[in-house]
């Protein structure tokens, strides 16, 4: 009797681990399940679908070598082929994929796996319109699969076919929503408190936060920029990639939180291998240059696995402008000097396939110019950045000059080029050469264009005599900031108040304080619509150049001025309560107390300025 109650213990025990084991597996908590199928290998070393399962589950905790020599201990020969596509995908995470390719070739050729598994070396290794046919071929075989299905939106990605790869994204995302409605993908859930379907195993085998993520990058390149990644997964369930790509695509408005994401990413193992890169770009674009040196130095085993050497050298150069601005432009010159150097190579063959009327040849050409030059225009502007902060603008043009062979059409290029001209305050006339096509590009719908662009364009207008075209213009703007107004009464828009402040400005700088204050005033009305961090700095700016003249004894204002520059701070103290004076950087330790970090503080400052200038000066 007692031999026979031994027996039910340990056979339940068995089964309880066994369960526990799938449990954990399906819940992707792969480390516990490895631990489970490990015990249950020690209870009954005779079952080899333990020791797979062993063997899986740790390739999936990201643990390869110990994953490699699990799929040693088996040798049945039942179980060769799986135990061949297990060791190939250990190799592909480790990145062997010569290992990898050699033991998928010793797969059948039969098996739409080892097609599968083809074109994800092909993919690896950059040949994605060959990745592509091996993943359709496979499609034809096995029909439709969504991580096949994403796999081929993918190839078409790299590519930057976007309309075909947004094509299979929307069979993904179409096929989820009939086929899994559980998951509440595609509702409208404004107002309502939706439930997390959790990261679940189901959720996987749909490839919905893959096809969404894809979705949302492609948007990203098109400057679309929308969020389109999944939301029926809450933010402590979400996988990686979606964790990384929301950093990003949120980083404008929430810096703080990206760079929180980001750093945490950066811990995980694995994290996705754009986290490091990006990272440290996005460092040097707030310009934590020491925090972007630290994490270099620290993560130095990460460099070479993830930085390109273009964009190791890139982060070099910038780090070392702070410290060294002329080796830094030693550095940029070195590398802008190879990039125009193979500008030079591809333009030459594009120009000899189109010769021999090669459309492939033509279009692989093309894309690898292109490619090209997005890596050109970010050195040129970093080298061009350097002499920019040294308010040195002839030598910035003198750069820019050099480059025009390649940057004509670019429109970061023509953009700065415009700026550097209106900088230099005597070549107004060639500004606006270059400030009209990118403002007609839009014209339809101007608020699309930077506020400044369009200030610039106004200002030089009005300093080569071409009133009427600065007024014009001013009133395409007003007409459709109207047109917003009265679509969205509560959205804020500061086109036409920053065009004006600009427009005053100068006349403050041009010694008309009078003229320049009155249109810095009335450019702010209403207030409750127009102040805002921005405006109130170019406001300030005035208003401390007036005071400062004004202390000098340099101008004298006349009373009703002086009382109307008064009214308007008054003004400013009653709406600026809740409106930023400085924006802060993400990670500063110290913060502005909040309550001077005002409009309305800095707002009751410069009206104490004034009562005590007229106190002097009376």
């Amino acid at each position: 009797m007692s031999s026979q109650i031994f027996t039910v213990i340990i056979s339940t025990s068995r089964a309880a681990l066994s369960l526990l084991a799938y449990c954990y597996f399906q819940i992707q908590e792969f480390s516990n399940a490895a631990d489970c199928y490990e015990q249950l290998i020690q209870i009954h070393p005779e079952v080899d679908d333990y020791k797979l399962y062993h063997a899986q589950s740790l390739y999936k905790a990201c643990m390869y070598s110990e994953a490699m020599k699990a799929t040693f201990l088996i040798d049945n020969p039942a179980y060769q082929t799986k135990v061949l596509k297990l060791q190939a995908a250990i190799k592909y995470g480790e990145e062997d994929l010569s290992g990898a390719k050699s033991l998928v070739e010793q797969q059948p050729s039969e098996d739409p796996d080892t097609e599968i598994n083809l074109g994800c070396l092909l993919y690896k290794e950059g040949h994605y319109e060959d990745a592509c046919k091996k993943f359709t071929t496979a499609m034809q075989v096995v029909g439709y699969k969504p991580d096949l299905t994403y796999n081929i939106a993918l190839c078409y990605y790299s590519m930057k076919q976007y309309a075909p790869a947004l094509k299979y994204i929307a069979e993904i995302i179409e096929r989820g929503i009939r086929e899994h409605p559980e998951l509440s993908v595609g509702m409208t859930t404004e107002g309502i408190d939706v439930r997390s379907v959790g990261n679940t195993l189901v959720l996987h085998e749909t490839a919905l936060i893959e096809a969404f993520n894809l979705k949302g990058a492609i948007e990203y390149q098109l400057k679309n920029f929308r969020t389109n990644l999944l939301h029926c997964v809450s933010l402590q369930e979400l996988d990686p990639v979606t964790l990384h790509n929301q950093a990003l695509m949120n980083m404008d408005s929430k810096p703080t939180e990206g760079f929180e994401k980001l750093q945490f990413l950066l811990q995980q193992n694995p994290f996705p291998p754009e986290t490091f890169g990006n990272l440290l770009l996005l460092y040097c674009k707030y310009e934590y240059f020491d925090l972007a040196a630290d994490v270099l130095a620290e993560n130095a085993h990460l460099t070479y696995k993830f930085l390109t050497p273009y964009l190791y050298e890139f982060l070099d150069a910038m780090i070392t402008c702070q410290t060294a601005p002329e080796e830094a432009f030693r550095k940029f010159d070195e590398m802008a000097g190879k990039l125009t150097e193979q500008l030079r190579k591809l333009t030459k063959q594009v120009q000899e396939a189109r010769h021999n009327r090669d459309d492939e040849a033509v279009k692989k050409a093309v894309n690898e110019y292109d490619d090209a030059l997005e890596k050109y225009i970010p050195v040129l502007m970093a080298q061009a950045r350097i002499y920019w902060n040294l308010e040195n603008y002839q030598m910035v043009e003198k750069i820019f000059r050099k480059s025009v062979e390649f940057c004509n059409e670019h429109d970061v290029w023509k953009l700065n080029v415009a700026h550097v001209l209106f900088m230099q305050e005597n070549k107004y006339k060639e500004a606006i050469g270059f400030y009209e096509p990118i403002v007609k590009k839009h014209y339809d719908n101007i608020l699309n264009v930077s506020a400044i662009v369009l200030a610039n364009l106004c200002v030089s207008y009005i300093m080569t005599s071409q009133n009427e075209e600065a007024e014009e213009l001013m009133r395409k703007i007003e007409k459709e900031e109207e047109q917003v107004a009265y679509d969205d009464p509560e959205k804020k828009i500061y086109h036409l108040c920053i065009v004006n402040l600009v427009i005053g400005t100068l006349y403050c700088a041009k010694g008309n304080y009078e003229f320049g204050i009155s249109r810095v005033i009335k450019s702010l009305e209403p207030y409750n619509k127009k102040l805002g961090t921005d405006t109130w700095y170019y406001a300030k700016r005035c208003f401390l150049s007036l005071l400062e003249n004004m202390a000098k004894h340099m101008i004298m204002l006349r009373d009703t001025v002086v009382q109307e520059c008064i009214q308007f701070l008054e003004h400013c103290e009653i709406y600026g309560k809740n409106v930023l004076a400085v924006i802060e950087q993400p990670l500063e330790e110290q913060r502005l107390h909040t309550g001077r970090n005002t409009v309305t503080y800095q707002a009751r400052l410069l009206k104490s300025l004034i009562y005590e200038i007229i106190g002097w000066n009376q």
